[in-house]
């Protein structure tokens, strides 16, 4: 404002409630022409604390690194003085100077934390050397108070916009490693395997390193999962993960609770396709009750009964020649027998684990001991022929 004299003067303006909207109209516009003369040396001197107070900045002013120190410093006080004079909004290309430093860091493998302490510490420098400048300039001490308020204001803004530009980088780096991630996870599951020396390349851009082996999940849907270790596809209706092996039981089952799961044996990486296979055989095989019903079918236990489902016809024809001597019994007689046969075979003839295992006393499994040696004969002590019973039992107590 003009005095009756023609001198500039400061009076508060301090209508209103203060709120930041409110700040840059209510300062006087002629404190810009106070404060700029000054500015680039407080650039200088905000600079030089930041070095001093921040490790991460404490570092020469050259490259990249410098000219983005400097441009955020100096720009950020010249537009505090620019906002002064015309009390406008920011302007897009400041904001996207501020926008962008948000990015710089993420591209610096920092959060905003070393930022934001840079920003109050250029607030804090500029709010000092502003005020000396103001006072030896006659400002009253209300409006240097509004100053103050709207330098914070300020700082809050820029705070603000940097965590934008932070926040947009980390979801772009997020969703280009997702692709990339999908994009090995294909490849481990093509079938033929893709050429190794691809695998590793998408690997490496993947910030995944192959593991020595690694297992398959078949899933009945999508789970949230999402971690470090899992490579994951959910989009093709066939829910699927890779991790490495060997997982951890407890901690995958708690991950897969309240889903039907299955996970397949480990392998190297390049048959991550035979493993997703058996996965999703085994939970078919759960559903259908052949394997037993469980939240989490584990393939490494039940690797016989997915190999002889594997081959239907050779467990039909090695069960027709094996247990050849069944077949006059009635359902219920062959159940009975053919139970007490694998049992009997599995543990080697140990009368008292097949009664534990049975749940029927020691003598009724001397009974049917008899019973199959008469059906089977010297079969029962021959070793092929005990391999090839037990392998055609499995497949027929199991159909």
């Amino acid at each position: 404002m003009t005095g009756p004299s023609g001198e500039t003067t400061f009076g508060p303006m301090l209508g209103g409630d203060g709120r930041p909207g409110q700040l840059w109209a209510l300062l006087p516009r002629e404190l810009a022409a106070v404060f700029r003369p000054r500015m680039l040396d407080v650039a200088d001197e905000v600079l030089r604390e930041i070095q001093r107070t921040i490790p991460d900045y404490a570092r020469p002013l050259d490259g990249a690194f410098g000219k983005a120190l400097r441009a955020g410093v100096q720009g950020a006080i010249l537009q505090f003085i620019d906002r002064i004079a015309a009390s406008g909004p920011l302007p897009d290309s400041r904001r996207k100077l501020f926008v962008g430093l948000g990015v710089h860091e993420l591209a610096q493998g920092r959060n905003l934390d070393v930022l934001q302490a840079a920003y109050r510490v250029g607030a804090r420098v500029t709010w000092r050397r502003m005020a000396e400048v103001g006072t030896r300039a006659g400002v009253p001490s209300p409006t240097l108070c509004l100053l103050a308020e709207a330098i914070f204001a300020y700082i809050d803004e820029l705070s603000a916009l940097s965590i934008e530009g932070h926040a947009a980088a980390q979801a772009r780096a997020a969703g280009a490693l997702e692709r990339r991630r999908r994009r090995l996870l294909d490849l481990l599951l093509a079938d033929p395997p893709a050429p190794s020396r691809t695998v590793q390349e998408a690997a490496t851009a993947a910030d995944w390193p192959l593991p020595h082996r690694l297992v398959a999940v078949a899933l009945d849907g999508p789970v949230d999962i999402a971690g470090p270790d899992v490579l994951e596809d959910f989009e093709d209706g066939m829910p699927r993960l890779l991790l490495p092996a060997p997982p951890d039981r407890a901690e995958l089952t708690a991950a897969l609770a309240g889903h039907r799961a299955a996970v397949g044996p480990p392998v190297p990486p390049r048959q991550a396709a035979r493993s997703l296979a058996t996965a999703q055989e085994a939970l078919r095989l759960a559903a259908a009750e052949v394997l037993p019903d469980e939240p989490l079918t584990w393939c490494d236990d039940h690797l016989a009964t997915l190999w002889l489902r594997k081959e239907p016809f050779l467990a039909t024809e090695v069960s027709r020649r094996r247990l050849a001597p069944l077949t006059a019994l009635n359902p219920k007689q062959y159940n009975r027998l053919a139970g007490t046969l694998l049992a009997w075979l599995e543990t080697c003839g140990n009368v008292r684990e097949v009664a534990d295992r049975l749940a029927i006393h020691p003598q009724t499994v001397r009974a049917r001991a008899q019973e199959l040696e008469t059906l089977f004969a010297d079969h029962l002590r021959d070793p092929d022929d005990r391999f090839e019973m037990i392998l055609a039992l499995r497949a027929t107590l199991t159909t």
